[in-house]
């Protein structure tokens, strides 16, 4: 139960800081106004450096079923911890975004847009424009090298106190370049809290954004058991 407060604390903060940024600070990723892409892109990376600090010890602060199922399939937890996790961070990611929503409301002329609440999309009308392909590619590929990441840093390779900074400026390089694309996921429950309030077509492409990190989390535990842990023992 640590385990699952754990989690669902942490994507409660990542949704809330980094979708918030998007929402309430962000105005535009493109505009001159608000912090725009760069601003959005820290807000996500930094939530992610403070969870790390705060709740690594506990969870090991996936605070991403991507890196949760990622896990499982490197053997590196169980499969009834991996359900525990994926709970807490689906149910703190629609806190989150109900959160997001109420303060959102208070705002004068607020709507209910399409892809509201920084929720995730791709095609005509969202950000760049990108087609379902490229946006699959995106999410996946940038999973892919987020867990890859991860995996390093927290190997016996890798330098366990630098791990947070490390994940969370990995995760800024991975928003810089997928705003534009797909609004940046690489995280399912980061994608479901938004689109569950926002509903239209942040419901309907939501499945794209559970199907491509997880893939790319899959692909990043296959190579790392089959090509680097082998080695490493």
């Amino acid at each position: 139960m640590r385990k699952l407060l754990a989690e669902l604390i942490g994507t409660f903060s990542l949704v809330l800081f980094g979708c918030g940024a998007a929402v309430i600070s962000g105005i535009s990723v493109t505009g001159p106004s608000g912090i725009g892409l760069l601003g959005i892109s820290f807000a996500f990376g930094l939530a992610v450096v403070v969870m790390a600090y705060a709740i690594g010890g506990i969870s090991g602060c996936h605070i991403n079923p991507a890196i949760t199922i990622s896990m499982l399939v490197a053997g590196k937890i169980k499969a009834g911890e991996a359900v525990q996790y994926i709970i807490g961070q689906l149910t703190g990611a629609v806190l989150a975004s109900g959160v997001l929503y109420l303060i959102q409301k208070g705002s004068p002329g607020f709507i209910m847009g399409e892809w509201a609440l920084g929720s995730n999309g791709w095609g005509e009308g969202y950000l760049g424009g990108y087609n379902m392909t490229s946006a699959f590619i995106t999410e996946a590929v940038l999973t892919f090298l987020f867990l890859i990441v991860i995996f390093g840093t927290t190997s016996k390779w890798g330098n366990g106190t630098m791990a947070g900074l490390a994940i969370g400026l990995t995760l800024v390089l991975i928003h810089l370049v997928a705003i534009p694309v797909t609004g940046t996921s690489v995280n399912p429950a980061r994608s479901f809290g938004p689109a569950v309030f926002a509903q239209g077509k942040a419901l309907t492409q939501l499945w794209l954004f559970i199907v491509a990190p997880i893939v790319g989390g899959i692909a990043a535990a296959l190579v790392w058991k089959g090509l680097f842990e082998t080695k490493e023992e």
